[in-house]
């Protein structure tokens, strides 16, 4: 399963796996360009990026910051469910979903 995480002002999309077998999140960032897409795919919790097309090794280095900034909010959704979890989500803020 894909869930959401962020959409961006400029249309790029993160999105990321539920939980894999060895414990991994497989996270995808996708901007739109004319003609197509940069995309890039990291694996979590290693930071391992095993595809990146178009995006510049600069982009690459801040969306490597920006994953490790977010890596426990996007493992710990991806073990419950992703925002599509109502109980996860009244759990994490108290907010009563009745």
């Amino acid at each position: 399963m894909i869930y959401p995480y962020v959409t961006f002002p400029d249309d790029t999309e993160v999105t990321f796996s539920n939980v894999q077998d060895d414990g991994s999140v497989k996270v995808y960032i996708e901007t739109p360009i004319q003609g197509g897409f940069k995309n890039g795919t990291c694996i979590l919790p290693g930071y391992s990026w095993v595809s990146v097309e178009g995006y510049s090794d600069r982009e690459i280095q801040r969306w490597d910051r920006f994953l490790r900034n977010n890596a426990h909010l996007i493992l710990t959704l991806a073990a419950e469910g992703g925002f599509e979890n109502p109980d996860f989500i009244a759990d994490m803020g108290g907010i009563s979903m009745e």
